[in-house]
């Protein structure tokens, strides 16, 4: 039977999934752009890799604060004020990445339907993070009511 012990682990394994395939998307960048887009020029491809390495960052601090955030949920502490900060930390982090693709789309404007997401994707935790924070306020008064 699925219950919330195992889709915390799966959760977890997805996240970790997520930064080896980061890892190595880091690692396999300038193979894999040399190859898949051999006709572009070295400008072109110093451009690609530039917001490649650029978005590395947010992505990686993104999926950090998300295995972080997992394991204090599995340990019980749902509505803590660390958990609201994790929230505001990954919303931070896509939107970075937003502006790192907005940017890049001046040279290859896919890169602005990345930008989108990652803003939408933003917005969304950004919510969440606000119910949570609203959550650990009445948590916390529950908490010293007699």
């Amino acid at each position: 039977m699925w219950d919330d012990r195992k889709s915390l682990i799966l959760s977890k394994c997805c996240v970790l999934m997520f930064m080896a395939a980061l890892l190595a998307g880091a690692a396999f960048a300038p193979w894999a752009f040399t190859v898949l887009f051999s006709h572009v020029t070295e400008k072109g491809r110093a451009l690609f890799l530039t917001t490649v390495y650029c978005g590395f960052v947010p992505a990686a601090a993104l999926l950090v604060c998300l295995y972080i955030l997992l394991r204090r949920i599995a340990a019980g502490c749902v509505f803590v004020r660390e958990n609201t900060d994790s929230l505001r930390h990954i919303s931070w982090c896509c939107f970075i990445g937003a502006v790192v693709s907005f940017a890049s789309s001046f040279y290859w404007f896919p890169w602005f339907a990345v930008g989108v997401a990652a803003a939408f994707m933003g917005l969304i935790v950004r919510i969440v993070k606000n119910v949570v924070a609203k959550a650990v306020s009445l948590q916390d008064e529950a908490d010293y009511t007699i």
